[in-house]
């Protein structure tokens, strides 16, 4: 999505509506963007996985899920993995969930602390091949840069990012850096996308290299930003911030 503008005076926003879901079951998960699923008739299909991460802890075969349907013809597979359940909350896997989430949230002035922004414009380019996926602008004041990354993986009440290695998290976070030492506000927003995460943390057991360098990112002036949501089979909105610690590495 790319998109400029102009934000409303605090119109209220309600989220995103999913489209019509059926439900199956998951087969398997495979060469990361294929996923099989038997669904409620007995058919098994293969729908699209919109998640280039590991899925760890929520890719298990036999778990309930729920998909998207797409009937166009230039599309390859008429499937889209939308949801898994969990034990204790249906879980969003599609990344690009999050960047129109948040864009929309921001557009609509629904999120504290950006509410001062006069426009909102998405996928911009910031040299070096790099694209920041906000970027947010008032007249008289240095832009904020956003960077979103989308995050799946709870553990005992702890949302953790990445759910693999990331040498291009690692990139975003540098390019953020150096924008903050040209004078920007810069922000990396992670969005859990399930309900049972009390606290966020980078998963510095699985990436300690990511972990290292989103530690030297806040101490340079980046602010974190954590929330999660309310899902269910008919929307998806922003429902608390999550407090985000960083520790040592």
């Amino acid at each position: 999505m790319k998109a400029d503008c102009k934000t409303p005076n605090h119109t209220p926003f309600g989220g995103l509506s999913w489209p019509p879901l059926v439900k199956g079951r998951l087969v398997r998960r495979y060469r990361r963007f294929l996923a099989d699923v038997r669904l409620e008739d007995g058919r098994e299909v293969t729908a699209h996985c919109p998640n280039t991460g590991s899925m760890q802890g929520c890719s298990e075969p036999g778990r309930v899920v729920y998909l998207s349907i797409h009937d166009r013809p230039e599309r390859k597979l008429k499937y889209t993995w939308e949801l898994i359940q969990m034990p204790d909350s249906l879980v969003g896997v599609n990344t690009a969930i999050p960047n129109r989430l948040i864009f929309e949230a921001l557009r609509h002035r629904a999120i504290h602390g950006f509410k001062g922004y006069e426009q909102v414009q998405s996928e911009v380019r910031i040299g070096n091949g790099s694209r920041i996926d906000l970027v947010l602008r008032k007249n008289g004041a240095a832009p904020c840069f956003i960077e979103i990354k989308n995050c799946t993986l709870v553990e005992k009440g702890t949302a953790l990012f990445p759910d693999a290695v990331t040498a291009r998290g690692r990139k975003h976070l540098e390019d953020l850096q150096r924008l903050t030492e040209e004078g920007s506000r810069c922000v990396m927003f992670y969005l859990v996308q399930r309900m049972d995460a009390k606290r966020f943390r980078p998963a510095a057991h699985i990436d300690p290299e990511y972990a290292r360098e989103l530690q030297r990112a806040v101490h340079k002036g980046i602010q974190i930003v954590a929330f999660d949501v309310h899902i269910d089979r008919k929307r998806i909105h922003l429902r608390r911030r999550l407090n985000a610690r960083i520790d040592p590495v």
